[in-house]
């Protein structure tokens, strides 16, 4: 994917979560590797989302969408004006229950004109930031450095508010990011690890 459209898919991406109800709400947008770090072209777009969860449940819309549909929790798991007018997007998990993250994802990437879009969409309850020390913590207690998440990310939305002149830099290609040995160190990995 060339960065240019790699950056215009980011940016449709944030529009559609400002203009259009979620099925849960959109508390962060943040891109990371190829895209972040400036490379032409992006292999895979990777986009990290940090989605909070639902407070208040609807017992009623869950018992009509489990009748309806066959999928359960829709109300509490996200929310049912989103499955009602979004039917189209909603996806469980094995178990039957309505799955945010995977709704999201069909949500978001639904406008896709080429079904082998080569886009990563990363959702979380944690923050980018909280989620990259606690899989670099679990890396390496497990000795699984492959589950590292490239701490090199850069946040596009939060709170409702677009970052527009980080993404006129990030179009520009002006953010400077240390390597990856680098900025593991900076997160307290020792050197050699980091390496």
């Amino acid at each position: 994917m060339e960065r240019q459209a790699a950056l215009d898919r980011v940016a449709e991406l944030v529009e559609t979560v400002e203009r259009e109800e979620m099925p849960v709400p959109v508390r962060e947008i943040w891109v990371y590797g190829d895209v972040a770090l400036g490379l032409d072209p992006v292999d895979r777009l990777d986009v990290y989302l940090t989605k909070d969860v639902l407070m208040r449940g609807d017992d009623d819309a869950a018992a009509d969408f489990e009748e309806r549909l066959g999928v359960k929790g829709v109300g509490r798991t996200v929310r049912a004006e989103w499955a009602e007018t979004h039917p189209e997007y909603l996806r469980a998990n094995d178990n039957g229950y309505a799955a945010p993250e995977k709704c999201l994802a069909a949500h978001l990437l639904a406008e896709s004109e080429a079904d082998d879009e080569p886009v990563h969409l990363e959702v979380c309850n944690a923050s980018f930031d909280d989620n990259v020390t606690q899989r670099l913590k679990g890396a390496v207690a497990r000795d699984a450095y492959e589950q590292i998440l490239d701490p090199r990310g850069v946040c596009l939305w939060v709170d409702g508010q677009r970052a527009e002149e980080t993404m006129a830099k990030l179009r520009g290609g002006e953010l400077p990011f240390p390597t990856l040995s680098g900025a593991l160190e900076m997160l307290g990995l020792e050197d050699d690890r980091a390496a």
